[in-house]
């Protein structure tokens, strides 16, 4: 019997509001027969409705014209705030949280909210460390199936994600997504406190500790605190080895800054030469920073005073010597986060 279209005697409705048909299986309640027996064809394993173009079936035909969307490219729901269209109406329903903000889904444990059931599954799973999706190669484990996925790539190699504008190609559509925003200048992070905006969460978050003064990583070796991973792998290397100057005794933590020292500092010979005062420098970069003081162009600002100045360098140590008890140090300054 076609469940989809064969009318019955048993097509009769119960009266509204009436559910009085339960599944014995899972418990869910129904109006009508016809839909209680598709509801079953789930637990059954039973899928009679199958796709022509690719091996994939399905329990119930609404389900199989929404697949064959996929194969014919419509979506024929659109979004009425952005541009965004959908082959199913869930996933339109589903993708409207992003403007209302609504996150339905909330965990027991520690009241997360998410938009999304699967997200709330993957963050339950977090708490309860199953991690139920593991790679045969390698033994990584995952609570999250998608994220197997995206690691399986790192074995075969695939990046079936490629950048439109450039060479770039990705694992992980995410990836992509954000390595977009490069090219068209797109900036959706915001910060509620300053107004600072990013091109990604992660950046957002670790901008954040600014205002916060959070310093999640330490140093296991002495007492420093950091607010970024790099800043600690960089301390580390202090207590690992040191690269001294042999003129001044300047200690450096890596060769390069070292080889910069003794380009700057010690090399008598100045190739770059200002046309509008005396000053010559071994580095075009430091003459570049030097122009930018005649034409009166200051393109780094502090976050925290706002005072400008034409070279990254000097707002560092600005920041360094006003406003180390602010919690802002010198690599919090707007370079990219781990």
């Amino acid at each position: 019997m076609d469940l989809e279209t064969n009318p019955t005697a048993e097509n009769t409705e119960v009266p509204e509001g009436d559910k009085s048909l339960t599944c014995e299986i899972c418990g869910n309640t129904f109006s009508r027969k016809p839909n209680l027996a598709r509801h079953k064809l789930i637990h059954y394993d039973l899928k009679p409705f199958s796709c022509d173009v690719c091996p994939a079936a399905f329990s119930q035909k609404i389900n199989l014209k929404t697949h064959m969307r996929m194969h014919s490219g419509e979506k024929p729901f659109a979004c009425t705030v952005c541009n965004a269209a959908f082959s199913a109406k869930g996933t339109l329903q589903t993708h409207m949280r992003v403007h209302t903000k609504e996150k339905p889904f909330s965990c027991e444990t520690c009241g997360a909210r998410f938009p999304h059931q699967s997200g709330l599954t993957y963050h339950v799973r977090t708490h309860a460390g199953i991690k139920p999706y593991t790679c045969g190669m390698c033994g990584y484990a995952s609570a999250s199936k998608s994220h197997l996925t995206v690691h399986m790539r790192t074995h075969s190699g695939e990046k079936p994600f490629a950048c439109g504008e450039c060479d770039a190609a990705f694992a992980d559509k995410s990836v992509l997504k954000g390595h977009m925003r490069m090219h068209n200048g797109e900036r959706p992070f915001s910060c509620g406190t300053c107004g600072s905006t990013f091109s990604h969460g992660s950046h957002l978050k670790t901008h954040m500790r600014i205002h916060t003064g959070e310093k999640p990583f330490s140093c296991e070796r002495c007492q420093s605190v950091f607010t970024r991973n790099s800043h600690l792998k960089n301390h580390m290397r202090l207590h690992e080895k040191s690269f001294s100057c042999e003129k001044c005794g300047s200690v450096f933590s890596k060769n390069s800054h070292l080889k910069v020292h003794i380009r700057r500092e010690h090399n008598a010979n100045k190739p770059f030469s200002c046309g509008m005062c005396p000053l010559s420098f071994n580095e075009k970069s430091i003459l570049t920073a030097h122009m930018r003081l005649h034409a009166g162009y200051r393109p780094f600002p502090c976050k925290v005073c706002h005072i400008e100045f034409s070279d990254e360098s000097s707002l560092k140590r600005h920041a360094l010597i006003m406003h180390t008890k602010n919690t802002l140090s010198p690599s919090d300054v707007d370079t990219p986060p781990d």
